[in-house]
């Protein structure tokens, strides 16, 4: 189970760093509603994607069973390092002029493309995928809550580091699943 809690915890970098960014915005006067409303998002669909991307890996888990080590390694350690890749991009801002639900939908759905991929893992851990994904649901939900009470505070100086770890962590798991299998 704590292999959940840290895959949790590094999914949830990516909404994170998004999260610090538009609480930096400080454009709402009312920080706490808003950041309700981001939480809710990022929480619901990095935990609505892994379910997909375990039941896609459900359904072929058959064809490849004995090579779902070696998918799971290699899924795990390209978002990790495309993780860790994107904390040293500098200037690919995106320009956010209003946050409105539409741009809060699409960031929800691009920041959790990467918990989709990694949902293939979960066939492989002795645990409830449901659980799994409420555990990644309200972890990434409180994470993203802070980001933008932190923003806010602190400004965008958090956004790649936050990545970074995350990208860390999911190379780490990647290395676990391919020395233990």
């Amino acid at each position: 189970m704590i292999e959940v809690f840290i895959l949790a915890i590094a999914l949830s970098m990516d909404a994170f760093a998004v999260s610090i960014g538009l609480g930096a915005t400080k454009q709402h006067s009312k920080i706490a509603p808003f950041a309700l409303i981001v939480a809710l998002y990022f929480g619901i669909f990095q935990g609505i994607m892994p379910i997909l991307g375990y039941l896609g890996g459900k359904g072929v888990l058959s064809w490849i069973e004995s090579y779902t080590s070696l998918i799971a390694f290699v899924l795990l350690a390209l978002i990790g390092a495309k993780m860790i890749f994107d904390s040293f991009s500098e200037g690919i801002e995106e320009d956010i002029s209003k946050v409105t639900h539409r741009v809060l939908l699409t960031l929800a759905i691009a920041t959790s493309i990467d918990a989709m991929a990694a949902g293939f893992s979960l066939t492989l851990l002795p645990v409830n995928p449901f659980i799994a994904c409420l555990i990644i649901s309200i972890i990434t939900f409180c994470f993203s809550w802070l980001g933008v009470l932190v923003g806010e505070k602190s400004g965008t100086w958090l956004e790649s580091k936050a990545e970074f770890v995350g990208g860390i962590t999911l190379i780490f798991m990647a290395i676990k699943i391919f020395i233990t299998s």
